[in-house]
């Protein structure tokens, strides 16, 4: 069996979550799966996202949501809160497991003792060398402050 790409497996299981009557998945689905059609019709882009693409743009979308549930609930919209909660649940079984800390402070170490980098004014470079190495497992902003403690 030919394995599917993320963007086929995401179409099915939309169809999977229309059958089943599952409309926080269906109406999660379709929203990313109409991101990715937006983003391969964007400027410049050529043909079908790949994979590392499509888990970026989801990626996007599950910091949006976390963001939309922290207005919500700050605003006393817990309904609303929940709603993207949920919706970022069923997002995040699309992306790899993240690095756990010990796992991202490795990381992190190898990248600094390789690239020789000692002060803050090397942090752009290391975090960047790290992003690519963690291959979206691993969120910016953790990136940046698990560099910014090393290289203090």
């Amino acid at each position: 069996m030919i394995p599917m790409t993320l963007r086929e497996t995401l179409q099915t299981d939309l169809i999977a979550a229309m059958k089943a009557g599952d409309d926080v998945k269906k109406t999660t689905l379709r929203a990313v799966i109409t991101a990715v059609k937006t983003g391969e019709t964007a400027e410049g882009v050529e043909g079908v996202l790949d994979d590392a693409a499509i888990m970026k743009l989801i990626a996007t979308e599950i910091k949006q949501r976390n963001e939309a549930a922290e207005i919500f609930a700050d605003a006393g919209e817990g309904e609303r809160a929940a709603k993207e909660i949920a919706e970022r649940e069923v997002l995040q079984a699309y992306l790899p497991e993240p690095l756990s800390a010990a796992e991202l402070e490795a990381v992190v170490s190898a990248v600094i003792a390789e690239g020789g980098y000692s002060t803050k004014k090397d942090m752009g470079a290391a975090i960047k060398e790290v992003m690519a190495r963690a291959g979206g497992r691993a969120d910016g902003k953790t990136v940046s402050g698990t560099v910014g403690k090393a290289l203090s």
